[in-house]
């Protein structure tokens, strides 16, 4: 579910969760995509058959592809009206807690942590979690700094 927010009402947002985001599932094509565009091909996530007999019972998404969905899902969660720019500032942490197996669901659950007045906008810390479908534990814990210029 989106939230949408007026930028004059950005302090009114510390602390606030922002719930979740619908399901996304995760293909293989969609992974081996991945691994085309970083040229990362290992085996437990591009070979299906090999990856059956491997540690996790099934190919699984990359860390990072799991990671990189955190923006599109986070672009879902918040929509700010009066903004100029927004920048995707940065990490200050990341776990991957669960292998994304093919054919899993995830979704994004956000909380505003922290908001800082900076010269031209704010900076968001956003604390998120990409949690699988049924899973549990989540796949990503992520702090993600946000940025938005008026």
């Amino acid at each position: 579910m989106t939230t949408t927010i007026a930028y004059a009402d950005f302090p009114g947002l510390l602390g606030k969760d922002l719930g979740h985001t619908d399901w996304l599932q995760i293909t293989q094509e969609r992974i081996n995509t991945f691994a085309d565009a970083t040229d990362d091909h290992q085996w437990i996530h591009t070979d299906p058959e090999r990856a059956q007999e491997g540690p996790f019972g099934a190919p699984i998404a990359h860390g990072f592809l799991t990671l990189s969905l955190f923006i599109p899902l986070w672009a879902s969660l918040l929509e700010v009206d009066g903004v100029g720019t927004k920048v995707n500032y940065g990490l200050d942490k990341v776990r991957f807690v669960s292998p994304v197996k093919v054919g899993d669901r995830i979704r994004l659950t956000a909380t505003i942590a922290e908001i800082t007045e900076i010269a031209g906008g704010y900076q968001f810390a956003v604390d998120g979690m990409i949690e699988i479908d049924g899973g549990a534990k989540p796949a990503a814990a992520v702090r993600s700094i946000q940025r938005y210029y008026a």
